[in-house]
């Protein structure tokens, strides 16, 4: 399933592997890695996955082992300007 791709962890690629089987089953219609954000002072913050669920729903995922305080500035900066709610994916959450 997950070919050549490479991953930041291997808690994000055991993500990718949910997100295919739940695209598999049909919840998932498909599924972007990678998404960018563009924020002040030419900075940018990339959420691992846009998951376009199959009831008309689109989430931005976010796998994290760990938050840091510059996760935690950026999320919250992309929540002020962007109509987006983040969530987070962690170990034992999927």
């Amino acid at each position: 399933m997950r070919g050549d791709r490479r991953f930041d962890s291997q808690l994000e690629a055991k993500y990718f592997d949910y997100l295919t089987s739940l695209q598999l089953g049909g919840s998932v219609v498909f599924f972007l890695r990678q998404v960018p954000f563009h924020l002040p002072g030419r900075t940018r913050y990339v959420v691992d996955f846009q998951v376009f669920w199959a009831d008309g729903r689109v989430e931005f995922i976010d796998v994290k082992g760990m938050e840091t305080e510059l996760f935690k500035v950026k999320k919250r900066q992309v929540e002020e300007i962007y109509p987006v709610d983040i969530i987070l994916a962690k170990k034992g959450t999927f």
